[in-house]
């Protein structure tokens, strides 16, 4: 007869700040969460942004190599792309969409309002950098839920407990937007080898350990083989309101990363064949009606 081990409880290595960029022409509001060109440290994630998008938002950008997680927190996102497709989506949605081989595409406030989203970029394997094009609009009752005395888990991607996320992945990530009331204990398990990141919506919490405030993101490396079971315990204290907190994780994909502007490759050659494929109509054409019709 054999004993399981005991799940692995994980620490925090590091707390990092959210960079406040100011307004730009996109933005009425923009902050860096992750930081890119720091792969050692956040793979498979890429970068992350905070945005209140305004009317004019991201014009027609293409992309390349990489998937994009957005979710929206506040208002109306427009979005549309070069295969045809339009929508808008609101608090509670996300859009998963796999850039693959190459995709062009918007993102505006709808309405005439901001639309205040998360968007994370997600790196693609080298043998995955040119799967075909996929978008999902993961509408907020499509969200699996976990629930626990004072833990609401929302779940986007991946397992946990007897839920399983909706999202279809081609590197598996565990995404999920934790509400945790004063006075809770909850304990997250992941696979050993996964690294994970806490972004911290709203109010305070310990994490691994450590405490962790609005603004700000803990990182918890790989620990273990990956048949090896760990916890990242999340602990709230007193107070009156409840702590809202976005936490990813993934297996480091651990190749090198190539990056320039929209695209992510793993060689310079790559990301030159990109810029070409784009200039030559290879990444398709930008859709005539370039907004929804008025009251969409």
């Amino acid at each position: 007869m054999t004993t399981q081990a005991a799940p692995v409880t994980r620490k925090v290595d590091r707390v990092v700040d959210q960079v406040d960029l100011g307004p730009t022409a996109m933005s009425d509001r923009s902050s860096m969460i992750i930081a890119p060109g720091n792969n050692a440290w956040t793979d498979p994630f890429l970068l992350m942004g905070e945005e209140l998008v305004n009317q004019p938002g991201f014009d027609w950008h293409p992309h390349r190599g990489l998937e994009t997680v957005t979710m929206i927190l506040d208002g109306a996102l427009e979005h549309g792309d070069s295969m045809g497709g339009a929508g808008v989506l609101g608090p509670g949605d996300v859009q998963w969409m796999t850039a693959g081989r190459g995709i062009i595409h918007r993102e505006a406030a709808a309405r005439s309002e901001n639309a205040h989203i998360l968007q994370l970029w997600v790196n693609l394997p080298a043998d995955q950098k040119l799967v075909p094009t996929r978008y999902q609009d993961l509408r907020a009752g499509m969200h699996a839920v976990h629930a626990e005395p004072g833990v609401l888990v929302q779940l986007i991607s991946g397992e946990t407990g007897a839920a399983q996320g909706p999202a279809l992945n081609h590197w598996p990530i565990l995404g999920m937007m934790i509400t945790l009331d004063p006075r809770t204990d909850y304990r997250q398990l992941l696979a050993g080898d996964e690294r994970a990141f806490a972004y911290v919506l709203s109010g305070r919490l310990t994490i691994g350990g450590r405490g962790v405030r609005a603004g700000q993101v803990a990182w918890s490396d790989p620990v273990s083989r990956p048949a090896a079971a760990t916890t990242l315990a999340l602990a709230t204290a007193d107070g009156d309101e409840q702590t809202k907190v976005m936490l990813f994780a993934g297996r480091p994909i651990g190749e090198s990363v190539y990056a320039s502007g929209p695209f992510v490759m793993n060689t310079r050659a790559e990301i030159e064949q990109a810029y070409r494929d784009f200039h030559t109509g290879k990444f398709g054409s930008i859709p005539r009606h370039t907004r929804l019709p008025a009251g969409a």
